[in-house]
C-alpha cells in the first residue's frame, strides 16, 4: 500500500459494491479512492459465487424497481466500459403458484409502466421454452426476453479499470483493525498499524458489513448473511437445452439454466448463518434435487460436477443500505445488497457515488434506501 496518509474516500470491501462505487465516482471526477480488500485475491466472497444472472423479476417491490432501473446499464454498457459483452440475452421465465400468480398478474401494468418488457404465459407456453418442466405443476409464468446470463469477471474489471484509471487504488489482503473516530465522526481506519484518514469511509464489506459497522460504533442494522447453493450437472440426454432461458419456480422454490455445455441448479436456500467461508449442505441439495423431479423428472441428474455457496445478507427489509450513518457522520453504508448486488450495482453504485460527491442523487429516492429508515 502506498505511503499515503489520507484519501478523500476509502472503500472498505473489494466485492461488486466497492468496485461499482469506485466507478461511478471516477465518473464524477472523484479519483481520490482507496480501497481495501481483505482477501488476497478479488471475488473470493459473494461476488464471485453469485448464479452471474440477470433476472429482475422480483417480489420486493422496492428491489423490483431497482432491478429494472440498473438492467440498461447491462444490456446496453457505456462506451468503453468493457472490453466484452457483459450480458448474453437468454431471457428469463419465473413461474408461479396460483395464489402468487394471481398477485404477479395484478402487477404487469405497473412493470410495462416502469419501463420493463415482459410477457405474461400459460404453463403450456412455459413448457414450450423449456420442454423438460411439467405445466401442471404451476398456474402461468413471466418472460422477461432482456434478461440473461452475465459475465461478473468482466463487470468487476470494468469497473476497477475505469476507477484505477482516474487514480482510484486496489490494495488485497489489507484487513481493516479499527476505525479513527474522532469527536464523533469518523476519520479513517487502521491497516496493518498504520493510520488512514479519509473525508469518507464506506462499509461495502458484503457479510461482514454488520460486523464492521458495531466496530466503527454505527448504527446496529441487523444484516443478516444468508447462505445459497449453486450445483451443476450433465446436461440431459438427448436434449440440447442450449437455447433455454433461465427459469425459476416460485412453487418448486428452485432455479435452473444452461450453464456452459452443463446445467446449472439451485436449491435457492436462504440458511441464516454468521459471516463465513459457507459450505454446500447435502441435505439442502438432496431436498432441491427431489423438488426437482416434481417440476422437471427428466432433469435429475445421476451425479453432479461442481458444488458451492455464497453468503447474501439482507437488511430487515431486505433492500440494500446506502448512505452516511446518521449516528456517526463519515461512516457510509453501502451494504445489504441480498442476491442481488451484480444486477443492481449500475444504479446503487450510481446512487451511492452522488451522494457521496453531490450529496444528492435523481437516480432513485435514496430516502428508500438510507440507513436511518432503520432507527
Amino acid at each position: 500500500m502506498a505511503e499515503r496518509a489520507g484519501y478523500e474516500v476509502v472503500i472498505v470491501g473489494g466485492g461488486i459494491a466497492g468496485a461499482s462505487l469506485a466507478y461511478f465516482l471516477a465518473e464524477l471526477g472523484l479519483g481520490d479512492v482507496l480501497i481495501l480488500e481483505r482477501e488476497a485475491n478479488l471475488a473470493v466472497h459473494s461476488t464471485g459465487r453469485s448464479a452471474a444472472t440477470l433476472s429482475v423479476i422480483d417480489e420486493v417491490p422496492t428491489l423490483q424497481e431497482i432491478l429494472i432501473a440498473a438492467a440498461p446499464f447491462l444490456r446496453s454498457q457505456p462506451p468503453g466500459f468493457s472490453e466484452h459483452p457483459v450480458l448474453r440475452v437468454t431471457g428469463a421465465v419465473n413461474v408461479f403458484e396460483e395464489e402468487s400468480w394471481e398477485k404477479v398478474r395484478t402487477t404487469l401494468p405497473a412493470l410495462a409502466e416502469q419501463g420493463l418488457e415482459c410477457q405474461a404465459l400459460t404453463p403450456t407456453q412455459c413448457a414450450a421454452r423449456v420442454p423438460v418442466v411439467d405445466p401442471d405443476t404451476f398456474a402461468g409464468g413471466l418472460f422477461v426476453p432482456g434478461d440473461g446470463r452475465l459475465d461478473v469477471h468482466e463487470i468487476l474489471s470494468s469497473y476497477y479499470r475505469r476507477a484505477r484509471a482516474a487514480g482510484a487504488e486496489l490494495v488485497l489482503g489489507a484487513e481493516v483493525e479499527s476505525f479513527v473516530v474522532e469527536a464523533g465522526r469518523c476519520v479513517g481506519v487502521v491497516v496493518a498499524g498504520r493510520e488512514v484518514r479519509a473525508r469518507l469511509v464506506v462499509d461495502a464489506a458484503g457479510a461482514w458489513a454488520g460486523v464492521l459497522a458495531r466496530a466503527a460504533g454505527a448504527m446496529d442494522i441487523p444484516l443478516r448473511p444468508h447462505r445459497r447453493t449453486i450445483v451443476t450437472f450433465p446436461e440431459p440426454e438427448g436434449v440440447d437445452p442450449s437455447d433455454w432461458p433461465f427459469f425459476a419456480s416460485d412453487a418448486h422454490h428452485l432455479y435452473f439454466a444452461p450453464e456452459a455445455g452443463e446445467m446449472l441448479l439451485s436449491p435457492m436456500d436462504e440458511d441464516e448463518m454468521a459471516p463465513c467461508d459457507p459450505k454446500p449442505d447435502d441435505e439442502v441439495i438432496a431436498a432441491g434435487l427431489d423438488r426437482l423431479s416434481r417440476l422437471a423428472p427428466g432433469l435429475v441428474p445421476r451425479t453432479l460436477k461442481r458444488r458451492w455457496s455464497g453468503l447474501r445478507t439482507f437488511s430487515p427489509d431486505r433492500v440494500h443500505v446506502v448512505g452516511e450513518d446518521p449516528t456517526l457522520p463519515g461512516f457510509f453504508w453501502l451494504a445489504g445488497q441480498g442476491g442481488c448486488g451484480i444486477e443492481s450495482s449500475p444504479l446503487i453504485g450510481g446512487v451511492a457515488a452522488d451522494l457521496i460527491v453531490h450529496g444528492e442523487t435523481r437516480r432513485f429516492d435514496a430516502k428508500r434506501l438510507a440507513p436511518d429508515r432503520f432507527a
